[in-house]
């Protein structure tokens, strides 16, 4: 048997880093390392469902708060769009504007695109947009703006606003760890990967029926995670 990996391993991961999966594995560096990889392979499964779920989510946000928006431009760039205008709320016991990310983050996908708010075509800033953008279209502050008036109809009928706040929260921060190379394998509950792998496919299945049958039928993510070493 070959000798297990040397010191090498902590120099290119991090001591920090390699500890966990030291820890996980009882102290088996071979195993360990191995874990290690494992884990890079199970986030690649997973981010490619992630990608999958992002991609229709903002298609059905846009489409259906485009179909029912009547202002003179595209409601992501018109200033008294229901993400865009102030909108004053609590918090921590400080009175915040939580408008105030949403537009610096659409300022930034225009830049992304190319252009300014008034010349670059709206699709171009839908697809610069990151998932942490469409993900708060659903929480509470924007629930008598943006979700009654609007993001709801993009869900089935009396779907319940927390149920989709959760479940896209969850999905942000797995798909965050997971393109950070933490080890997802060590999540636990809801936020297990096998946990937030149904609520993706749940959801993408509420958006879609057929995109979610086929993302449960060709997702790597289940065939990975048998084989743990």
């Amino acid at each position: 048997m070959s000798a297990p990996p040397g010191p090498w391993v902590e120099d290119w991961l991090s001591q920090p880093r390699f500890s966990r999966y030291l820890l996980a594995c009882g102290g088996d560096r071979q195993r360990s390392l191995d874990t290690y990889e494992w884990n890079i392979t199970l986030a690649h499964a997973f981010l490619r469902d992630a990608g999958h779920f992002e991609v229709a989510l903002r298609n059905a946000y846009d489409a259906t708060i485009t179909s029912r928006w009547g202002g003179p431009t595209h409601w992501l760039l018109d200033p008294l769009s229901p993400v865009q205008r102030p909108l004053w709320r609590t918090v921590r016991g400080q009175r915040l504007d939580v408008n105030t990310p949403n537009r610096a983050a659409i300022a930034s996908a225009v830049r992304r695109a190319g252009g300014s708010a008034g010349s670059t075509a709206p699709g171009a800033v839908v697809a610069e947009l990151t998932f942490g953008f469409w993900e708060h279209l659903a929480d509470a502050a924007h629930e008598q703006t943006l979700w009654i008036p609007y993001a709801h109809y993009a869900w089935p009928k009396g779907t319940a606003r927390p149920l989709v706040d959760r479940g896209t929260r969850l999905i942000g921060e797995l798909r965050n760890r997971a393109a950070h190379n933490e080890p997802i394998f060590a999540t636990t509950g809801t936020r297990s990967v096998a946990s937030v792998q149904a609520t993706l496919v749940g959801l993408l299945s509420m958006l879609s029926p057929d995109l979610g049958a086929y993302v449960r039928q060709t997702s790597a993510v289940a065939a990975v995670l048998i084989q743990r070493p």
